[in-house]
């Protein structure tokens, strides 16, 4: 076979006159160009690397500043008020590069000149540092800037106003900083008031006092010394000790999932589909690599922190029996490929070349051409990444460590991203609402086989050319990838295109190799295993209840005219659903961000307030006047809106609390408070989906270019997952889960409280509605 001769660079045979070496020139010029094409990504890394440290510096500006003394020394004035000749007499004399008084007047010119130059660059950034430091205009009232905020702004706009990489601000950001522990105890009494009565509230607040006087003093000290040490003082243990040490299955669990557009479709070919979006995919890739992608900016001048882009390719979670690794390659050529139980590896470059989005649409249609059956244990292996972890990484070291099935196992673990090109149909038909959920549900698990969810991210291809993501959670939070799902579908929509038949642009080249099949050797024992993952996930899968919908009667158009954020009128109605839907308040988990500050994650806002229970129960009781009601409301979001600040400024409570428990686990130290803190059930976590992160298009005139956010499972047992979108002024996406094993909770009922609140609470103001 030709793809199998140029597929080696070279054979050989054993002959009677000796060893006969035949190689392959075409296997040797692909060597030669990916040899060429890794010199040039190091060189790239090494070229912005240099850019990136001397930012917002340049060159250029070097350059200037060396010109600027050796003019001032030709027209006979020292601004060096003497260091120039300082540096020269401290040059060796004698023979070399240094024998003329010339060029060793010049070459302490330049020295002086860089050591100017890079002072103000030091300085630049420490200015910048503390410039970003400030988050009082996040508490200022919008049209009400203070003169302070506005001539920050300006300052901030000066010091960033040349073009940055995406890297550029990061030592510039500031790190997180500790709260005080009398504030986050504070905080934490005022979020827990409302859920609890008298009695149990005074037995919490005297374990609070007795934490906060005794034992906490002596936690803070470490904590603090660990924020001058390290980057953040949460991010390692937030990701080793929340994700990396569970246990527990990834599918439900931990992964998400993300939809694509849903009221356009660019075409029904699934191969075609794939072949723009894995083009698309990689063209960020090629721009993350060499920092082309723009940092994104709160305000557009408040940088935001870019690390967790790093591992967004090339990563891979490995399963371990106490904890597990993200393992993340530097570069990788090929994605993984999944299809009617058969894995398959599929080259992105001819050389150095990427390929073409027709030459990918080519190789995936061959992929579901091929006739061939599964291997025996092949078609449920990837169930192993949807069990338990620590029955995965025993399989994996006892029957994966090794011959074919660990070179199968490593073309997975070392793709770019894997594919799955699925064999049943979803879309979004708003006349049909179940449409929604089912498709949600395909992207949230599949058959529990068909992804490989230790992946950073899945992209799944359905028949019909719908698509969607399902995203591992470790190594980023959902922001990132929908930076990247953004770049793409823009990409492919208004850039890369189709033709008249809903192909690819372009002809693809019949000559490149075909996928390759990966090969197995799983043994009985093994595929036991195997079948066991597979039960325990579809006990899982069969038990969560998702629920759907789009939401037309307004959006956040209207929602501004209530005078409040979008979120925090979405927020205040879902403790109204909830109240409505259990008959009691609940602790209420709202992730916000922190990218602010270096290497910044999440935080927890905690969104059932003492101001929200007021409102609520006011409603429920029926009988208060509007203008009181609409009094009630306007402090639950103001309370609210206050808390999201406090979050994103690094004053919330959770990571705080989270990071003194680790302490006290790690000196020994035993605290009921801390215990009983961590211990509490969310059972309403909650999370709104960012959108519109990159202007790819202008939403206004293109209103039907709507994505549909996604979804994640419940955290406990007995509560509900709630994300939604909040899409462009007129819309708004809900994804309800649940569990059917609950007698407590239902999605769907629950997403019918949601309707009626955002109604109810809309009727307060009298914002028109549309026709539901």
């Amino acid at each position: 076979m030709a793809e199998a001769h140029q597929a080696v660079a070279f054979q050989f045979t054993v002959t009677p006159d000796g060893v006969d070496f035949r190689l392959s020139r075409e296997a040797l010029k692909h060597i030669y160009l990916s040899g060429i094409n890794s010199w040039k990504k190091r060189l790239i890394r090494i070229k912005n690397g240099i850019l990136r440290g001397v930012y917002p510096g340049s060159p250029t500006s070097w350059l200037v500043v060396i010109m600027a003394t050796v003019g001032s020394s030709y027209c006979k004035v020292d601004i060096s008020m003497g260091l120039v000749s300082y540096i020269q007499k401290c040059l060796p004399e004698g023979c070399g590069p240094y024998r003329t008084p010339q060029t060793r007047a010049l070459l302490s010119m330049a020295i002086f000149s860089t050591g100017v130059w890079m002072m103000g660059i030091f300085f630049f950034r420490q200015t910048l540092k503390l410039l970003l430091s400030y988050h009082g205009w996040m508490f200022e009232m919008h049209g009400q800037t203070s003169h302070f905020t506005k001539v920050w702004a300006i300052c901030v706009r000066l010091l960033s106003s040349r073009r940055p990489m995406l890297y550029s601000f990061q030592t510039s950001l500031p790190k997180l900083p500790v709260p005080s522990v009398p504030a986050t105890i504070q905080r934490y009494l005022e979020s827990v008031r409302p859920l609890m009565d008298d009695e149990e509230y005074y037995r919490m607040e005297t374990l609070a006092k007795e934490f906060q006087d005794k034992t906490a003093p002596r936690l803070q000290k470490y904590l603090v010394l660990k924020s001058w040490w390290a980057t953040n003082y949460v991010s390692d243990w937030w990701e080793e000790y929340v994700y990396l040490r569970s246990r527990a299955p990834l599918m439900v669990n931990s992964n998400y999932y993300v939809m694509e557009f849903v009221l356009i479709k660019n075409t029904n070919i699934q191969a075609a589909r794939l072949g723009n979006i894995v083009h698309a995919m990689i063209m960020y890739r090629r721009k993350l690599d060499r920092e082309e992608i723009k940092p994104v900016m709160a305000l557009g001048i408040v940088p935001m922190c870019s690390y967790q882009m790093e591992r967004m390719f090339n990563t891979t979670r490995i399963p371990g029996k106490e904890s597990d690794l993200l393992q993340h390659l530097s570069d990788s050529r090929h994605v993984a490929v999944y299809h009617k139980g058969r894995f398959f590896k599929v080259w992105l470059y001819k050389g150095s070349q990427l390929l073409k989005p027709c030459d990918l649409e080519m190789q995936f249609q061959r992929i579901l051409d091929d006739p061939s059956p599964p291997q025996p244990g092949e078609e449920k292996l990837a169930a192993l990444t949807a069990g338990g972890r620590v029955e995965w990484a025993q399989a994996r070291q006892a029957f994966f460590s090794s011959g074919k099935n660990k070179a199968a196992l490593d073309a997975i673990e070392r793709a770019a991203f894997f594919v799955a090109l699925d064999e049943e149909s979803h879309h979004y038909d708003p006349e049909d609402e179940a449409s929604l959920s089912l498709y949600g549900k395909a992207l949230l698990h599949g058959n529990c086989y068909n992804r490989w969810f230790d992946k950073s991210f899945t992209v799944i291809a359905f028949k019909n050319g719908q698509l969607g993501l399902n995203t591992e959670h470790a190594w980023a939070d959902a922001p990132i990838i929908g930076h990247l799902w953004e770049f793409v579908l823009g990409t492919e929509t208004f850039h890369l295109g189709y033709t008249d038949t809903g192909h690819c642009l372009g002809k693809p080249n019949p000559m490149l190799a075909a996928p390759q099949r990966l090969q197995w050797d799983i043994p009985e024992q093994c595929r036991a295993v195997i079948e066991s993952s597979y039960q325990v996930a579809m006990a899982l899968a069969d038990d969560v209840e998702l629920y759907c919908f789009q939401f037309l009667p307004f959006g956040k158009g209207l929602i501004k005219k209530c005078r409040t954020s979008p979120d925090a009128f979405v927020q205040i109605a879902l403790q109204l659903a909830h109240f409505r839907d259990r008959g009691k308040f609940c602790l209420t988990y709202e992730a916000s961000m922190t990218r602010m500050f270096r290497e910044g994650r999440t935080e927890t806002v905690r969104s059932c307030t003492s101001e929200s229970t007021a409102f609520v129960q006011a409603m429920v009781e029926g009988s208060h006047m509007k203008a009181d009601l609409q009094d009630l409301f306007r402090k639950a979001s103001k309370k609210h809106q206050n808390m999201y600040r406090l979050a994103m400024t690094g004053a919330g409570i959770d990571r705080h609390l989270f990071c003194l428990y680790l302490v006290s686990k790690y000196l020994g130290v035993s605290s009921p408070f801390l215990a009983e803190v961590l211990s509490e059930p969310w059972r309403l976590s909650t999370s709104q989906i960012a959108q519109f992160q990159i202007r790819m298009f202008d939403p206004d005139k293109y209103p039907n270019h709507l994505g549909a956010g996604g979804g994640f499972g419940p955290v406990a047992d007995d509560g509900y997952g709630v994300s939604y979108m909040i899409a462009g002024e007129n819309t708004i996406f809900f994804h309800i889960s649940s569990k059917f094993s609950s007698s407590e909770t239902n999605a769907q009922r629950f997403g019918n409280h949601i309707r009626q609140a955002l109604l109810d609470i809309a009727d307060l103001f009298q914002v028109p509605k549309a026709d539901s």
